[in-house]
């Protein structure tokens, strides 16, 4: 099932939910993880893509407490600072060494190259590009052009390569960050299935690049130090097809 377009949209769903999961949470999205919507979505094509169920978690008591939990850990915890921040330019080691100018004009050239652009919201302003529901939905519709290609027998290394590129450099990197801060810092009010949510999307995602650069070969950074002074390899925009 490795190569079907069933187990690309798989993947399209799961990173799509994982994206609805930490973006603000709003009643309607409470609702649908306390009636056990949200973990039947999941659940199947978390099976569909990696032949196990996900487990369901208790549902906090109300909306209120969903909330509170999500800004504690997210937005405003102890301090006024948020215990896992969502946006990858706020840490500093996946940054790199860049300015966060260079950083977020990197992070965009991925959108414009398949004619994405960032969403605006209630307040009229663009989400950052470097947010972690963001990347999670780029990752949804690279998933997405995979299975289109898959099921026209088409050539899907394209969709692959940038998958991996983009996990390896900015997704990958933020979800073990986030996944790792909330793991030694845990947020009592975050919402179980978040909580759980974010550690086995931040596994899972070890996994994809792993089979990814099994399938496509090993990711390169463009963002590491050159070691000498020949010249630098194509973009790898160039490989995306």
């Amino acid at each position: 099932m490795g190569d079907s377009p069933q187990r690309a949209r798989a993947k399209e769903t799961i990173w799509l939910l994982s994206a609805l999961a930490v973006g603000y949470p709003s009643e309607e999205f409470f609702e649908a993880v306390a009636s056990g919507q949200f973990h039947a979505a999941l659940n199947h094509s978390w099976a569909d893509a990696t032949g196990s169920a996900w487990p369901r978690m208790p549902a906090s008591h109300d909306y209120e407490s969903f909330e509170a939990g999500y800004i504690s850990a997210f937005l405003h915890g102890r301090g006024g600072k948020p215990t896992a921040a969502l946006l990858a330019g706020d840490h500093d080691h996946i940054l790199a060494g860049l300015t966060r100018p260079v950083f977020m004009l990197n992070i965009a050239a991925f959108y414009r190259h398949f004619g994405l652009k960032a969403a605006t919201g209630d307040e009229g302003k663009n989400d950052e590009p470097d947010h972690l529901a963001s990347m999670l939905e780029l990752m949804s519709v690279l998933c997405h052009l995979e299975a289109g290609a898959l099921a026209e027998d088409k050539d899907a290394s394209g969709y692959r390569r940038a998958q991996r590129d983009f996990l390896g450099r900015y997704l990958g990197q933020t979800l073990e960050t986030v996944a790792g801060l909330l793991r030694h810092h845990p947020v009592e009010l975050l919402d179980p299935t978040i909580a759980h949510l974010v550690q086995d999307i931040s596994a899972w995602a070890e996994v994809q690049m792993n089979e990814l650069e099994i399938r496509v070969g090993p990711f390169r950074d463009p963002d590491a130090p050159k070691a000498s002074t020949v010249p630098a390899e194509p973009a790898e925009q160039n490989l995306w097809g």
